[in-house]
């Protein structure tokens, strides 16, 4: 089994900048990326990283796009460190979680995201975008 690797972008609408990183080379070029948006990315490896990238999102970020991993089925920190800051927030997962093993269905992200994308591998990170960028 490979390591836990956890996806995030907060989304800032005001700014110019566009800093595609971990998303594929044709999901950067596809014309659902032309938006005025700053993206500022991150892969905490620990938890605890995890939990402040997510404090630290008001600062800078109108929005959070995160894949919490494994995370998503075990982290109540995760959890409430989400609804603390109250940012509007798409959990996406590259797999299908409910094809999976029955532990895996539950996410505690799930409770405090606007909403939940999985199973549709790297295109869920462009349909969350799109859907963070409509609400904006």
């Amino acid at each position: 089994m490979g390591r836990i690797s956890t996806f995030l972008a907060r989304v800032n609408p005001a700014s110019m900048a566009l800093k595609p990183w971990l998303m594929s080379k044709s999901c950067a070029r596809t014309p659902a990326l032309n938006w005025t948006l700053k993206w500022t990315f991150g892969s905490p490896t620990t938890k605890a990283s995890l939990v402040s990238w997510i404090q630290a999102a008001p600062q800078d970020a109108d929005a959070i796009i995160i894949n919490p991993a494994a995370y998503s089925h075990t982290s109540v920190a995760i959890h409430d460190a989400l609804k603390a800051v109250g940012v509007p927030t798409v959990e996406v997962h590259l797999s299908n979680i409910h094809q999976r093993e029955p532990f895996r269905h539950h996410s505690y992200v799930s409770a405090v995201a606007m909403g939940v994308i999985c199973g549709l591998g790297a295109t869920g990170y462009k349909l969350a975008l799109r859907a963070l960028a409509e609400k904006l």
